[in-house]
């Protein structure tokens, strides 16, 4: 047991000794890795937590969508999936819809006669179209929205290495500046300066890794959420043409 506690203290001594001989300018650049760590950690857990609730929401609402008949019954029902995004273009469209049957001359509520009745129960091609429009674009809005500081956590995995490549080159200029003042070519000389030294990349690469594979997993994971809003919002405007549409 004894030997397992040295083995697993060395890594943590060795940073620690290296931390010690850093020069200022390393040290100051591992605590901006250190605050740039912190960072990039708390806004990959933040934006996964809300995908995954998106994500539940989102298999709720479209099993709810599926089972009526009418692609405005859970709008006129109160049915709320709010952290859906997927919900969301869904709710601006039936508003849109809404608007487009007062257009012309019919109460919203008659959303529910579907295409039975007055003539001003259906839509026309350009109505659907409007709605179209509005659905589209608040697509493109949440994509954007789901997307939204992922530039951060990509800038931390792909700055973090060369941040502490800087520190290192820094400090083994200084460790050699410092042997060929004092004269002295041993290894003992310049060992500690370079530990140093070295200390940057290691803590830029502890930086740069957990971030890149958070950045890949949750770019798949807003990737994937964008094709099914995008086959949700084709999905959406068929429903409608088939239950609104004037037919020629």
């Amino acid at each position: 047991m004894c030997i397992l506690h040295v083995v697993h203290a060395i890594p943590i001594a060795g940073l620690t000794y290296g931390l010690q001989q850093s020069n200022t300018a390393g040290k100051i650049i591992v605590v901006i890795l250190f605050v740039g760590s912190i960072l990039a950690w708390s806004l990959m857990l933040t934006k996964a937590k809300t995908l995954r609730q998106g994500g539940r929401m989102t298999e709720l609402f479209l099993g709810a969508y599926r089972k009526e008949g009418n692609p405005a019954a859970l709008f006129l029902k109160r049915q709320r999936y709010d952290p859906s995004p997927m919900y969301v273009i869904y709710d601006s469209a039936c508003h849109a819809l809404g608007t487009e049957f007062e257009s012309r001359g019919a109460d919203p509520d008659d959303l529910f006669m579907g295409a039975v009745g007055a003539a001003h129960h259906h839509l026309t091609p350009f109505n659907i179209g409007a709605v179209r429009n509005v659905a589209e674009r608040l697509l493109a809005d949440q994509v954007l929205l789901m997307e939204n500081q992922m530039g951060l956590v990509a800038t931390s995995a792909s700055a973090a290495p060369f941040l502490g490549m800087l520190g290192t080159v820094w400090g083994v200029m200084e460790a050699f500046g410092g042997m060929a003042q004092t004269g002295s070519a041993m290894l003992s000389a310049v060992a500690p300066g370079i530990s140093g030294a070295l200390l940057t990349t290691v803590v830029g690469l502890l930086v740069a890794l957990p971030s890149a594979i958070g950045y890949n997993l949750l770019s798949d994971m807003i990737r994937r959420i964008s094709v099914e809003m995008d086959n949700f919002v084709q999905e959406l405007i068929s429903d409608i043409e088939r239950c609104y549409q004037e037919q020629e």
